[in-house]
């Protein structure tokens, strides 16, 4: 067991408030606390920068959400912006380049004895441990690996998914986490984010942390040691649910 609390939180997106009050609420210090976000830390909400800022001086690990392979891409030319992305203040800041690796470093998984962080799904039938099948992907090259780890919402027993999560689809697709039973080996905790719209997931072995705080919901943590949920509520919904 790690000799520091292990805190996870659900799907920033730029709501910098609701994470120091988050902190606040669960006494973090950075002597004995790790902090771990679930990946989208940036995009949708009001201060992608300040979050950046901070969950770099805080030396948070975590792991890349699809916003955040939003923001690279797009800094990069390789992405066209979308009218709701609010990060631009990450991209015309000074310190940008800084913040961009910082955020580039996070990986695709993290893997302890007890715990595995993902930001959307694993795909059944990728064999365990999933750190080895996932380790080395670029966070700047675009793969099916990366996609789906930070997109999934809904698939089949094989991996497939449907060419759209709405309307719900029909069997035999299921939400991704329904097939986790068939990874005999691994017997984990795992932790993710990337569905509000499913909210707080709470089952033996399975943490689901996105509730919403971009929308108007709650931002929150999860606390591996204690298993102990926090979650404060959002300041005010800072984009309109679609």
């Amino acid at each position: 067991m790690s000799e520091k609390r292990r805190i996870f939180i659900g799907d920033i997106q730029g709501c910098r408030e609701e994470l120091e009050q988050l902190l606040e609420a669960v006494s973090f210090d950075p002597s004995s606390d790790e902090l771990h976000p679930a990946g989208d830390l940036v995009n949708r909400g009001p201060d992608s920068l300040g979050t950046l800022r901070l969950l770099k001086s805080l030396n948070a690990g975590g792991v890349l959400g699809n916003h955040d392979l939003h923001l690279l891409a797009l800094n990069a030319g390789r992405r066209e912006p979308s009218r709701r992305d609010t990060f631009y203040d990450v991209i015309e800041a000074e310190d940008r380049d800084e913040l961009l690796a910082w955020l580039a470093a996070r990986p695709f998984v993290r893997g302890w004895r007890d715990v595995l962080c993902i930001h959307a799904g694993l795909d059944p039938s990728w064999p365990d441990p999933v750190e080895r099948h996932l380790k080395g992907l670029n966070p700047h090259e675009p793969c099916e690996l990366a996609d789906f780890v930070t997109q999934v919402r809904y698939c089949m027993k094989d991996g497939r998914r449907p060419e759209s999560n709405t309307p719900t689809p029909e069997a035999p697709f299921q939400p991704w986490y329904v097939f986790t039973p068939l990874r005999e080996a691994e017997d984990r905790t795992i932790v993710f984010g990337h569905w509000s719209a499913r909210g707080l997931v709470e089952r033996p072995k399975l943490r689901g942390l996105d509730t919403g705080c971009v929308w108007g919901g709650a931002l929150t943590a999860w606390i591996a040691e204690e298993d102990r949920l926090v979650s404060v509520p959002a300041r005010r919904a800072y984009q309109e649910i679609r």
